[in-house]
């Protein structure tokens, strides 16, 4: 690191856990994020500031007036323009070092295979269930960690599923595909703009820790938030032997 890194990631470098060699932990690492939304932004913005020397940034929506009440990450003059180009603008105006590449686009399977193929860490933003099962299959097929956020009205969730680890569940585990779920989406049912700050800034700090390797991550465990509250329920999550997506893969 230079003389002006060394300044600007000074109060982490003063972190023992983090240090000089976490630091260039950062610098060297490849973030995927999926969704440059409420959950999106703040993970977007923290992972920049922090350092992470590449980020994609996956997302083939338009700014629209309605996002600007919790995507932080947008602004009014930016209305219009695609997602990841203003996303793009905001992290270089707080990282100029950094690299972004802005895909505006809808990843199917074969283009995610790609994507997370070049990821050291994979935060799912995304804000539907098929596309958070298509992220997961991927993960898992390719060994690559996944931080999964999710929030609606006052509720919040966030987990991990890290595919290096045999003992960890992935998302198909506490989510089998095949059963169903409903479809809520904020557009009909509201989101309480705080609360994607909170989920989202949660998932930075996984997606960094796994990166640094320094903690212990919420691997095994989904964190659920009433905002209504601010009461946190934890729970154990254990993989599934017989898993669609991940118990092939274990079995002898």
């Amino acid at each position: 690191m230079n003389d002006q890194q060394l300044l600007r990631y000074s109060r982490h470098i003063l972190l023992d856990d983090i240090d000089i060699a976490g630091q260039e932990k950062f610098l060297a690492a490849h973030a995927l994020i999926i969704g440059a939304g409420g959950l999106g932004s703040p993970v977007a913005m923290y992972l920049a500031s922090a350092g992470v020397g590449r980020i994609t940034l996956v997302d083939n929506d338009t700014v629209d007036l309605t996002n600007l009440q919790r995507q932080i990450l947008h602004t009014s003059e930016r209305i219009g323009q695609a997602k990841v180009s203003s996303g793009k603008a905001a992290m270089a105006q707080i990282n100029p070092e950094i690299e972004i590449i802005a895909l505006s686009e809808r990843a199917d399977q074969a283009r995610l295979h790609a994507l997370v193929a070049d990821a050291d860490v994979v935060v799912d933003c995304s804000d539907n269930f098929s596309t958070r099962q298509a992220i997961n299959r991927t993960c898992v097929a390719l060994n690559v960690p996944l931080v999964s956020g999710a929030a609606i009205q006052f509720d919040g969730q966030i987990s991990v599923f890290d595919a290096r680890d045999e003992k960890s569940p992935c998302y198909a585990c506490l989510f089998p595909p095949d059963r169903e779920f409903e479809e809520i989406a904020c557009s009909t049912m509201g989101v309480f703009a705080p609360l994607v700050g909170i989920i989202g800034s949660m998932q930075a700090a996984e997606a960094l820790k796994l990166i640094a390797g320094i903690g212990t991550s919420l691997s095994g465990f989904l964190l659920m938030l009433d905002a209504r509250s601010m009461e946190w329920t934890r729970i154990g999550v254990t993989r599934d032997a017989a898993c669609p997506v991940c118990g092939q893969r274990h079995r002898p």
